[in-house]
């Protein structure tokens, strides 16, 4: 189960968020449970980060969650 900071950041990257040094150490975590995958400079989520982000907006009711896992697609 994903931590709510873990599911912040996958929201994050499928917006396209920018990512302070702080924040490198939690993305290789989520890299290595196949969330994320770095590509050049970029990090992209993987279909497992897209479902992870979109049951948790589903969860929360919010009606952006669609929207959030098309940009990253």
């Amino acid at each position: 189960m994903l931590r709510d900071e873990q599911l912040t950041i996958l929201r994050d990257i499928s917006q396209s968020f920018a990512f302070a040094d702080d924040r490198h150490g939690k993305i290789d975590e989520l890299i290595a449970g196949g969330y994320v995958v770095k590509d050049g400079d970029l990090f992209e989520l993987t279909a497992k980060g897209i479902t992870a982000v979109e049951e948790h907006a589903a969860a929360l009711g919010d009606p952006d969650a669609e929207q959030a896992s098309a940009s990253s697609v």
